[in-house]
């Protein structure tokens, strides 16, 4: 198994807990537009491994995390029903990974080791 250029995992810090089952996908910039290269949902650590490649080309992504989903299915009203989180690659970088703290009305990210 290899794990992706881009792995992510997001903590719901209203709870202090993983939050699973949350969809995610990984985009590229092409130009204008953004284009869908890999795609997952996160596994009860709250982790997606396997999100796409293993390797990318240096340029402009995005992850996409449907949180109107997640929220709906806790019972709980979110400001937010989706974030992205746009970031740039260093293909001669070994490993990117973007994790998500997430409550129903606000979230932080970092670069991640």
């Amino acid at each position: 198994m290899s794990v992706s250029h881009v792995t992510t995992h997001i903590l719901d810090t209203s709870i202090g807990r993983p939050a699973p089952d949350v969809a995610v996908a990984l985009e590229a910039r092409q130009g204008d537009e953004w284009v869908g290269i890999g795609s997952g949902s996160t596994d009860a650590d709250g982790r997606v491994k396997e999100l796409g490649p293993s390797l990318l080309e240096s340029g402009a992504y995005r992850l996409r995390f449907d949180t109107a989903a997640y929220f709906a299915g806790i019972d709980t009203d979110t400001f937010f029903p989706e974030v992205v989180l746009t970031f740039q690659v260093d293909a001669e970088q070994a490993h990117y990974h973007v994790p998500l703290l997430l409550s129903p009305f606000a979230y932080s990210t970092y670069r991640g080791s």
